[in-house]
């Protein structure tokens, strides 16, 4: 058998113990909530666990896609970023992975795992390169929640398995006058027979370049303010069109495009969640992808940091390696230090989704703290790499220039600070 079909086989395997792993956890999940119903008790707080504490299936999970990550996107990771295209190969790796339907219904070809299983997919992935990590998390964390959650059956039965097996999809909110201000939307849809008719334009739309399924927030009714917002699913062959690709400063191989709408028909039936509540989804799923983003920054901080440290201890200046002189150490141990404090942030939100509790508080604290780290530690990198780190050979540059966005997109830093803070505010006043 040739290396490649031998990569291939154990890529195979490895997908496969993941899923199997997920069965398992699901029958022990059902089995644990029959004691819990006997006994009253809850068998997660039987006993205390650190948030380094992961099932079988996430831990299986988290090697196959460091695997994949390594193998698959590294060989790729600097043609992408030179191109500012996603090689179609990464695409189809990553549904044959199973890795685009994390959390969907293993009855709609999903692997029907958890949410950390997602976040722990896009720190893996961001690990190696944080564009192809947001795509996927968008189209996780973002499209298959807002239709596994707002959509009915139809829509699930429809949408959720293409979602799972072959079509990306793209999440379209904001326009040229609509960024943090997110529902001053000018994108207008109106009933026309048994369609909705779409018009306008939006801006800044990731996944856009590779999508086939849009979720597309537009207003119904003026009059009635963000309460006139309702979220449409939208194909790609209803008449859309994808315009400006935006040249960036990173996650170039992620595409970010203007989407235009000029009379674009939508059934009557492709309404998700009801006229109206277009706000009530987006902030929802928000919320919840901004963990997803958090996990994405976390990632790309650890990753920098495993690329450059084993050259910290190769490269010798006055007779010694520099990652010993002591000004070096401190730095990197600073850093290990809020890549960990970012970890269990990043984490602790996701659990406690996970579990029913609040976490907007948290998932704000994360999303805000992991962008900061990220653009630190990635920073710090270039600089202990010297000469070399400022160059594009090693790759290294190219995680700062990634790390910009974090404190941007899903939110910048200070909508990120000022949730936090009317949180706080509740809860002191």
């Amino acid at each position: 058998m040739s290396s490649l079909a031998l990569s291939a086989s154990c890529r195979t395997l490895a997908r496969l113990q993941w899923r199997q792993a997920a069965v398992a956890t699901r029958l022990n999940r059902s089995a644990n909530a029959a004691i819990r119903s006997v006994h009253g008790t809850s068998t997660r707080s039987s006993s205390l666990n650190s948030l380094h504490t992961f099932t079988d299936e996430e831990n299986q999970l988290r090697e196959a896609v460091a695997r994949f990550a390594q193998d698959v996107l590294g060989p790729k990771v600097r043609d992408m970023d030179e191109a500012e295209t996603m090689d179609p190969a990464v695409l189809r790796g990553l549904f044959e992975q199973g890795l685009m339907g994390v959390e969907t219904p293993a009855d709609y070809g999903g692997a029907e795992s958890s949410f950390t299983a997602a976040i722990i997919v896009i720190e893996e992935l961001a690990k190696v390169d944080p564009a192809v990590s947001v795509l996927c998390d968008i189209h996780n964390t973002l499209i298959n929640t807002i239709i596994r959650k707002f959509g009915t059956k139809a829509h699930q039965e429809k949408y959720l398995p293409q979602l799972s097996e072959s079509k990306v999809g793209s999440f379209c909110l904001s326009e040229a006058a609509s960024g943090s201000d997110a529902f001053a939307l000018q994108t207008r849809a109106r009933k026309e027979g048994d369609h909705w008719i779409l018009n306008g334009s939006k801006m800044w739309i990731s996944n856009s370049a590779e999508a086939d399924i849009f979720l597309v927030f537009a207003t119904i009714d003026p009059s009635k303010g963000y309460k006139g917002i309702t979220c449409f699913v939208v194909e790609k062959d209803m008449g859309l069109q994808i315009a400006k690709k935006e040249q960036k400063l990173g996650i170039r191989a992620s595409s970010t495009c203007v989407v235009n709408f000029d009379n674009v028909k939508v059934p009557m039936e492709n309404v998700i969640g009801g006229e109206g509540l277009g706000y009530k989804i987006a902030i929802e799923s928000l919320n919840e992808g901004r963990i997803g983003i958090a996990a994405q920054m976390l990632g790309l901080a650890q990753g920098v940091f495993d690329k450059v440290l084993p050259y910290t201890y190769e490269r010798k200046q006055f007779g010694q390696p520099i990652g010993t002189f002591q000004g070096m150490q401190f730095q990197i141990a600073e850093a290990a230090t809020k890549i960990e404090a970012t970890r269990l942030l990043v984490y602790n939100a996701a659990r406690r989704k996970e579990e029913g509790k609040s976490f907007v508080k948290e998932a704000a604290m994360a999303k805000y703290y992991s962008s900061v780290i990220a653009e630190e530690v990635a920073g710090a990198a270039i600089e202990w790499a010297g000469g070399i780190g400022f160059t594009r050979e090693t790759g290294i540059e190219k995680f700062w220039r990634d790390s910009k966005i974090g404190a941007i997109y899903e939110g910048t830093s200070n909508i990120q600070l000022q949730t936090i803070a009317k949180i706080l505010q509740k809860e002191y006043s």
